[in-house]
């Protein structure tokens, strides 16, 4: 059955939008030619989630706002993102669609490392990021929503670390979904040349518990020859906001892309983490940690495919559910022939503390070479009595041992964080979360 969607804007609008942004002709082309396509392609089909009924079409696209002068204007659950004990050198704010806040330091620059909001780096770097965009991870006709994310994008940020060039202080951008019906249709775009390396991180974060609307997120990790990419992020939408979020990394040869993802939306929410091992002896290690609670919906997929000898992927995916919430984890570990000495290892393990809760844990290894290592581990299940017992023997009460339990049984993601205070922010969202 195909079900009718009406998509939220026209040609004319889309046309206008480039034109007053004053993109260069290839970005306006595109736009173009993606609305077309939604017109006709079909939803994406997450595995056992029917998403043909969300909102993914219903939304503000272009909410203008004030831009901020300096850090203290910030309201606090904004700061609780920042390390205070730091100068804040290297950091993207993005209100709504409005880049409020922008900084870089000058050498970085001098070295020609390139950080700025995506529709300045579509004006003023033009040719470079025609090169990547949707062109070697994620490609426009997938799916509606990728191309509708291709004909609508309105914000995100484009991050380019010159070859040789080793970026030692993570780089961090914050989008804040400040207006309730806003959409951040955001595009990420990191590029990293042969033998640079970076640590970029993203925070999303919203304030609409009641009125509805959509995000729209596609992430693009390039790492070139020998380039190290540790990518972290925490997602934290608010119950209205219906999120489709879709990360993706090429590694070539000698590459290492690192994954470290919070996924604490309210909302109903698809998120895709796929990486391609191009390269001999590249590397991926994909952490993926998850809260669901209420009545919301969620589909993880993870998923590392193996093209280059001797490449190495390890999937970890821990998500906690309560109340009525429910949860799709998706691992899939792809060994393409010719793919020989490589090594695809995964595990994904749900703790449900509700009777009515429901996660669902799919470990799949597919494998089309012979000289390869291989291994999956999946669990599904409560908090462990014995584990329960042993803590309450020594004194503590059974609501603090089980914090300590959801606690332990998420930190081999938490910590993975490269950012202190997003880290402490994430175990703030956890336990607001949880309890």
């Amino acid at each position: 059955m195909t079900v009718e969607v009406t998509l939220p804007y026209d040609k004319e609008y889309v046309t206008n939008f480039s034109q007053g942004l004053q993109e260069p002709e290839w970005m306006k082309n595109l736009r173009l030619s993606a609305l077309e396509k939604s017109e006709s392609l079909p939803l994406p089909k997450p595995d056992k989630t029917n998403i043909s009924k969300w909102n993914f079409t219903e939304f503000d696209h272009h909410v203008t706002s004030d831009k901020i002068e300096n850090l203290d204007e910030l309201p606090v659950e904004i700061k609780d993102f920042l390390d205070q004990e730091k100068e804040q050198q290297n950091l993207v704010i993005q209100r709504n669609h409005t880049v409020a806040y922008a900084a870089i330091e000058q050498q970085l620059k001098d070295k020609g490392v390139i950080f700025t909001d995506m529709l300045t780096a579509i004006r003023e770097h033009s040719d470079l990021v025609e090169k990547y965009f949707m062109n070697d991870a994620v490609h426009v006709d997938e799916h509606r929503l990728t191309a509708l994310h291709a004909a609508l994008v309105n914000g995100g940020v484009f991050l380019y670390v010159p070859k040789n060039v080793q970026i030692e202080e993570p780089i961090q951008a914050i989008f804040w979904q400040e207006d309730p019906k806003a959409s951040l249709i955001n595009h990420i775009l990191v590029v990293a040349e042969e033998n640079s390396s970076v640590t970029y991180v993203e925070n999303y974060i919203s304030h609409n518990k009641e009125e509805k609307t959509s995000s729209n997120i596609v992430a693009e990790v390039i790492a070139k020859d020998g380039a190290k990419v540790s990518f972290g992020a925490v997602d934290n939408f608010e119950a209205g906001t219906t999120v489709y979020a879709n990360r993706r990394g090429v590694a070539y040869r000698d590459a290492v892309i690192e994954w470290a993802l919070g996924q604490m939306n309210e909302g109903d929410t698809v998120s895709e983490n796929i990486t391609h091992l191009i390269g001999d002896n590249s590397h991926s290690n994909a952490k993926t940690v998850a809260i669901g609670r209420g009545t919301q919906k969620q589909n993880f997929t993870a998923n590392i495919t193996h093209f280059g000898k001797g490449s190495d992927g390890y999937i970890l995916q821990h998500g906690v559910m309560k109340d009525k919430a429910s949860a799709i984890f998706n691992g899939i570990g792809k060994i393409e022939h010719g793919a020989s000495k490589s090594n695809a290892e995964q595990e994904s393990r749900v703790l449900m503390l509700s009777k009515d809760a429901r996660g669902d844990a799919n470990p799949i290894l597919l494998i089309d070479e012979d000289d390869v290592t291989a291994g999956h581990a999946a669990s599904v299940g409560r908090v462990d009595p014995i584990q329960l017992y042993y803590l309450m023997s020594r004194g503590i009460s059974r609501f603090e041992a089980e914090r300590l339990i959801i606690h332990g049984f998420l930190a081999p993601v938490v910590n993975q964080l490269p950012v202190e205070a997003v880290k402490r922010q994430l175990r703030q969202v956890i336990e607001r979360k949880v309890y």
